[in-house]
């Protein structure tokens, strides 16, 4: 008999490494979300970073239903042709001339990770293996991405880590300096620090670290798994600064909701690679390639980039209203739509809560850490959204408050 479905039984079936809200959604549909009950929320966390383009944008609805009577899956002992239509689109709009596909930001990085060993150990020698990582900076969950991740919470507890591994300071050129040399593969960074509470990269910091690794024959990786694809109001953050790394890696948006991701590099570190050094059985998938073709196509127009930076003013100068009644905001960060607000020391500790109580108020949103609320909106929310869910956010707020 099919069981009742019900958060309780969440509880029950799920293995207990998630807390997720009390309520279920059922149906979405742009930016606003409906529950078991009916209950319609306003949708400001997007999947976290994912839901580039809403829920059930009509465009993926479509490429995805047109795919669905076509094929589906055929491994990577053959190819397909949505897989190489994406990989082309990439390559046409990036630094990159090679595309290696998987199904999550995890899996991107670690094929970049080994690719920037494999490469420095083919090139140049097999001692040639330190990775050089970041305070605060978060990379996936497999064992050795969340060891390059710079948060001993995620990766304590399971043994053994991945050696020659070293984390420094973020935004500290000094540091990296102090730690680089022959012996260094690869300086691993995100240039807007998602998950370690939406911190931006300076530009002369990644200028420097550019120099550095070229000056070493390191590889650098930039990981835009939250911040690419259109979040930060161009296609990939790094076009901001003008600093172009050798390795990125592409995931979240890049499906605008299908699971999918993507390593990208240049022709001359891939060709250390040959069948069967690294491979994925779902990698290239026609289903998620043919609806990341669409999802690319929109999000790379003039726009919804433009309208990145419009709807992030929106999002502050709402936010300051809620500020001028609470004072709970001590700063702004990040970039576009990848948008922090950190907490006043007083409420340090209570991102969760704000969390937790906007959900009563039906707005959905989510945290970077202990004292930043963070909002990944869809790229394309309406100027109406935002304010509607912004005065259910200060509802919450209020409560957080008088608590």
């Amino acid at each position: 008999m099919q069981p009742k479905i019900t958060r309780q039984l969440f509880d029950k079936v799920i293995l207990p490494v998630y807390a997720p809200a009390q309520f279920i959604p059922v149906k979405g549909k742009g930016s606003r979300v409906w529950d078991q009950n009916g209950e319609e929320y306003i949708d400001f966390a997007g999947g976290i970073a994912v839901n580039a383009l809403g829920h059930c944008h009509p465009r993926l609805v479509k490429a995805l239903h047109q795919q669905s009577e076509k094929i589906w899956h055929v491994s990577n002992v053959f190819t397909n042709e949505p897989a190489l239509n994406l990989a082309q689109k990439l390559i046409d709009n990036t630094f990159a001339d090679r595309i290696f596909f998987a199904n999550s930001g995890a899996e991107a990085n670690e094929a970049a990770f080994k690719l920037a060993r494999y490469y420095a150990i083919e090139k140049y020698n097999p001692y040639k293996t330190k990775i050089i990582a970041f305070h605060q900076s978060f990379h996936g969950r497999t064992f050795f991405t969340v060891s390059v991740g710079g948060q001993a919470k995620y990766s304590d507890g399971f043994g053994p880590k991945p050696a020659d591994i070293i984390h420094v300071p973020f935004n500290n050129l000094d540091a990296v300096k102090a730690v680089i040399d022959d012996h260094t593969c690869a300086v691993v960074l995100e240039p807007v620090q998602g998950e370690g509470g939406l911190t931006c990269a300076s530009l002369e910091f990644l200028q420097g670290v550019r120099e550095l690794c070229d000056k070493y024959h390191a590889l650098l990786i930039f990981d835009e798994v939250q911040c690419g694809m259109g979040r930060t109001g161009s296609l990939y953050t790094y076009q901001q600064y003008g600093v172009t790394p050798d390795i990125l890696t592409s995931a979240k948006a890049l499906g605008g909701g299908f699971p999918i991701s993507a390593m990208l590099t240049t022709e001359d570190i891939a060709t250390v690679m040959h069948p069967g050094v690294h491979g994925t059985t779902y990698g290239g998938n026609p289903l998620a390639c043919a609806v990341g073709c669409e999802a690319f196509d929109i999000i790379n127009t003039a726009e919804v980039l433009e309208g990145v930076q419009k709807r992030r003013a929106i999002f502050i100068e709402q936010l300051e209203n809620i500020n001028d009644k609470f004072r709970v905001f001590r700063e702004y960060r990040g970039k576009g739509l990848l948008l922090g607000a950190e907490l006043q020391p007083e409420f340090h500790h209570k991102a969760r809560d704000f969390l937790n109580v906007a959900t009563e108020f039906r707005v959905m949103i989510l945290n970077a850490g202990p004292n930043v609320l963070r909002f990944t909106p869809s790229l394309i929310i309406s100027e109406e959204e935002i304010r509607e869910g912004m005065m259910r956010f200060a509802k919450a707020v209020e409560k957080v408050v008088n608590a």
